[in-house]
């Protein structure tokens, strides 16, 4: 009895753990359609029902504009710093291909929704994979993601070093007994061990309040290249190229990840308390983005020409009191998101200790285990810095599954026989572009990531 008590609290949001406590009325009572006031004492009076527990945990308390927040803030991050590049190398008409997987990634946030619609316990990205394709479905969808987290936190990890030297240039810093590092690669390592005790939170809301943290800089970035190009010295007048068609599988993995979020979606969708919305707080949320990173692609090409920075931040000029801010907003991200993106690993792992352990120990191995990881990271990114690279390959490879390929296989295979012909054509379709844009876009940016380091080794 102990042990279904336990599950049914698991089950509850974490802000109401104390909803799993309830009252159960007696079989009498229920037939005279009174109030219990039978002895039913001890901890079997007071345990709710398994079925009841789900009902309840299903029940959100999202509304429509909380939902839309938490989606934008999911899909805006790192994305945004590389648009003005990617419009520049892939012409002004790889903006129809920006805009065409933004209209992709809404309909598939759609599918998802459906996916969960026919399976109201789910309540993962994992939980419909397994749903469509068993077993093996949800250990595949949980290492794509876990993968997606990863290479995302290095990307972080290479923005924050890269934004560092610009912004204390000038700064020099040895230390005694390692005289291999850099400057700026021992304050990168100072930045990061700042923000590795985030790894140990555990209350959520504090998570959260890092993730608007996140939000608000983001916007500050935006802010920041716009008034430097009303008020700098900036003129926007190079002209961008119509279409470079070599580039644009490399491209691509950059504009995909822009949209990368959908392993977050289910839980969005059970957070709200009217889920029939959640294909409207997508096209909301996917089209803010669009109209965000268009507008800034077109800005920061036109600023910069050829020579804009795969991140914008560091194009912008240095002396500007504006640009330091904006500097310092691109700091402030990654050290935001680290806590964010290593939480579903850690909540994984929490889940799969041994219930024997202590809440404390618990803690200790996760908060252990997060920051052996971070550290593998920062050493990861210090190897590899090349953040243009990385992140188009993290988009080809991983992100464009997760947008596109698994929730339209996943919609497929849920709904089959009932499925029609023109849904069959649209989503097989889906399928096979985002398949051959992945494994272009993953031989592509490949290619250039190992030019680039056998380059850097030669000289």
């Amino acid at each position: 009895m102990l042990g279904k008590l336990r599950k049914s609290v698991a089950k509850l949001p974490f802000h109401e753990p104390n909803l799993a406590l309830k009252q159960v009325k007696c079989d009498a009572c229920i037939e005279e359609n009174g109030v219990c006031k039978c002895d039913n004492g001890g901890i079997e009076g007071m345990v709710m029902t398994e079925d009841a527990a789900d009902q309840q945990a299903r029940s959100g308390n999202s509304s429509f504009l909380h939902a839309v927040l938490n989606m934008s803030g999911m899909l805006i991050g790192l994305g945004q710093l590389s648009t003005p590049y990617a419009l520049e190398n892939g012409g002004w008409g790889s903006v129809f291909l920006l805009v065409g997987l933004g209209f992709i990634c809404i309909y598939t946030s759609h599918v998802l929704g459906k996916c969960l619609d026919k399976n109201p316990k789910s309540e993962s990205f994992a939980d419909i994979g397994e749903n469509a394709f068993g077993r093996k479905g949800r250990v595949l969808t949980a290492t794509f993601i876990y993968i997606e987290i990863f290479m995302a936190l290095v990307s972080y990890t290479i923005s924050l070093h890269d934004n560092l030297i610009t912004v204390l240039s000038g700064t020099q810093i040895k230390l005694p007994g390692v005289p291999n590092l850099h400057t700026s690669q021992l304050i990168t390592v100072v930045a990061v061990l700042i923000a590795l005790p985030s790894l140990w939170l555990r209350d959520l809301s504090s998570i959260s309040f890092l993730s608007s943290g996140g939000i608000l800089m983001s916007l500050v970035i935006f802010i920041s290249v716009v008034c430097t190009a009303a008020f700098g010295s900036v003129e926007a007048n190079h002209s961008i190229p119509f279409l470079h068609v070599k580039n644009i599988p490399a491209i691509s993995g950059l504009y995909i990840y822009s949209y990368a979020g959908h392993f977050v979606f289910p839980n969005l969708y059970k957070a709200m308390k009217d889920p029939s919305k959640f294909t409207k707080v997508s096209i909301v949320s996917f089209a803010a983005c669009t109209l965000l990173y268009t507008a800034l692609a077109f800005l920061g090409a036109k600023m910069f020409g050829p020579e804009v920075n795969p991140q914008i931040t560091l194009s912008l000029p240095r002396h500007h009191f504006i640009t330091k801010i904006a500097l310092w907003a691109t700091v402030l991200t990654p050290i935001t998101k680290y806590a964010l993106e290593f939480a579903p690993f850690a909540i994984q792992l929490e889940n799969s200790l041994p219930d024997s352990l202590s809440s404390r120990m618990k803690l200790v191995i996760r908060g252990f285990v997060g920051s052996i990881l971070l550290l593998v990271i920062l050493s990861l990114a210090l190897s590899v810095p090349y953040f243009e690279h990385v992140l188009s390959l993290t988009g080809s490879l991983v992100s464009v599954c997760i947008c596109m390929t698994f929730p339209s296989a996943f919609y497929i295979k849920l709904s089959w026989p009932h499925i029609s012909k023109p849904v069959l054509i649209l989503n097989l379709s889906l399928i096979a572009f985002g398949s051959i844009l992945g494994v272009l876009g993953t031989i592509s940016s490949a290619k250039m990531l190992i030019k680039t380091l056998l380059r850097a080794h030669s000289t």
